[in-house]
């Protein structure tokens, strides 16, 4: 049954939402080195300092375990239900027409990076235990939102605080798509290597290609820096290919190639185009390399824009969490060597080190090498428990929409806990905009967002 009491108190709380929303996007909380007590840089200890002190500004008690995450907590009981979202964002990137870090506002949508990842999904999941304490709902357990600050890479900060604080019992990390996400695929990274000697006769030699900044973003532009006499016969070339890759000229004899993809998440590489293949491809079609020509041209085959694992041989699926993907997120290559980094989500009955094994088998003939640098394994959790079936009835409740269990590619904090699973914030039909330009997010969806969580809170941790 539908609490109206806590929905007033959910719509009262609109104001302090946009501002806080907007206070929080500003902080360009990107990782970086770390400085002191400053575990993840100085801009994530800024942006942990200031949601937690936001937190005891509405009454509740907090945590900070030494800026590798911090915690909220609220309540009473033996139990603990968890809310896990993270403050950490990937960089800006390319294509944006809004400042990422600027929180503009547009009639009710705002804009920024970490509106949807995962900084709004944060508050929503903060507003909603004040809704709950405001609306004087009976709690029989705690609740806890923890907040990490290295989600987006590696969760050292959940290894450090599982190895330093009680876990919740169960609960939800608002952090991928509704309904109810009880099924994550297994993430690992493979690096690619080659060294080179000598040259290889190629018409175009190869001075640089440089694309990707994180592997689990895919590459929406990339460059490389080629030798070139006659750069209007090489465009000539480019266009015949029918890729978006064009030559700029340069000093020396050189050109710059421009590769324009399309950016997105490596968990659905399906909504992009990624342009660090697509360079490869461009570069084996001319024949360019200086010893790379023979790397170049296999990973073009075997890679290229296409994010199934098909050409490498590891086009595995199965029945409870569907097709493997593969995004090529790094990709660097000099006179002397490459470097490349896969992203690739495998499904709950693959094994990450047989993947790695058939894709070095694959690439060895053209002297490139893989090696399985990280794995996490996949996450699942019954559709029968009771987690999973709360959770959905109260997605059914509030939205009237139907309701069910989904498997996902991504990975959040549900795998580093027990008993937790993926719910919100994106709803069936909605087009991610994690990790791309112009991320945004609503007001009206913060404040739905908000209701649900505040209900699940109630479903979960009430008497």
């Amino acid at each position: 049954m539908i609490n109206e009491k806590l929905n007033r108190a959910v719509e009262a709380l609109r104001p302090q939402v946009v501002d806080m929303l907007q206070k929080w996007i500003r902080i360009p909380s990107e990782k970086q080195p770390a400085q002191g007590e400053a575990r993840f840089g100085l801009p994530l200890k800024t942006m942990l300092d200031t949601a937690l002190s936001d937190a005891q500004a509405l009454g509740f008690r907090t945590r900070n375990f030494d800026y590798y995450a911090g915690d909220v907590e609220m309540g009473e009981g033996e139990e603990v239900m968890g809310i896990v979202a993270h403050l950490d964002v990937v960089p800006a990137g390319d294509g944006w027409k809004h400042d990422p870090f600027g929180a503009e506002m547009e009639g009710g949508t705002v804009y920024g990076r970490g509106t949807t990842d995962d900084k709004g999904p944060a508050i929503a999941g903060l507003m909603a235990m004040k809704a709950v304490m405001d609306a004087g709902v009976p709690l029989s357990r705690r609740v806890r939102l923890i907040l990490g600050c290295d989600e987006e890479c590696g969760m050292q900060d959940m290894e450090y605080y599982r190895e330093h604080a009680d876990l919740p019992d169960f609960g939800f990390s608002p952090d991928a798509d509704y309904p109810v996400i009880n099924t994550e695929k297994g993430i690992c990274a493979i690096e690619l290597s080659a060294k080179f000697s000598g040259e290889d006769g190629a018409e175009y030699p190869v001075y640089s290609v440089t694309a990707g900044e994180r592997r689990n973003v895919v590459p929406g532009v990339a460059y490389a820096e080629i030798g070139c006499g006659d750069v209007a016969a090489l465009n000539e070339k480019l266009r015949a290919t029918g890729l978006s890759v064009a030559a700029e000229p340069l000093e020396n004899g050189r050109v710059r190639l421009v590769s324009t993809g399309v950016t997105g998440h490596a968990a659905f590489p399906e909504h992009s185009k990624n342009a660090a293949g697509q360079l490869l491809m461009a570069l084996a079609a001319i024949g360019a390399g200086s010893g790379s020509r023979a790397a170049i041209a296999r990973l073009a085959e075997t890679i290229g824009t296409t994010y199934d694992g098909a050409g490498l041989g590891v086009d595995v699926k199965d029945s409870i969490s569907g097709p493997l993907t593969l995004n090529l997120g790094i990709l660097r290559i000099t006179p002397e060597s490459m470097t490349a980094t896969l992203d690739i989500r495998y499904p709950v009955l693959a094994s990450a080190k047989r993947i790695a094994g058939i894709i070095g088998m694959r690439l060895k003939e053209a002297g490139v090498s893989a090696e399985l640098v990280s794995d996490s394994e996949p996450m699942h959790v019954p559709a029968d428990s009771f987690i999973v079936r709360e959770l959905l009835q109260v997605y059914h409740e509030i939205t009237g929409k139907e309701s069910y269990p989904v498997a996902i590619g991504g990975g959040t904090y549900s795998r580093e806990m027990n008993n937790t699973v993926a719910f919100g914030c994106n709803f069936p039909g909605e087009t991610d905009l994690a990790h791309q330009a112009e991320e945004y997010t609503t007001i009206d969806k913060m404040m739905l967002n908000i209701r649900i969580f505040a209900h699940a809170i109630a479903a979960l941790a009430g008497k």
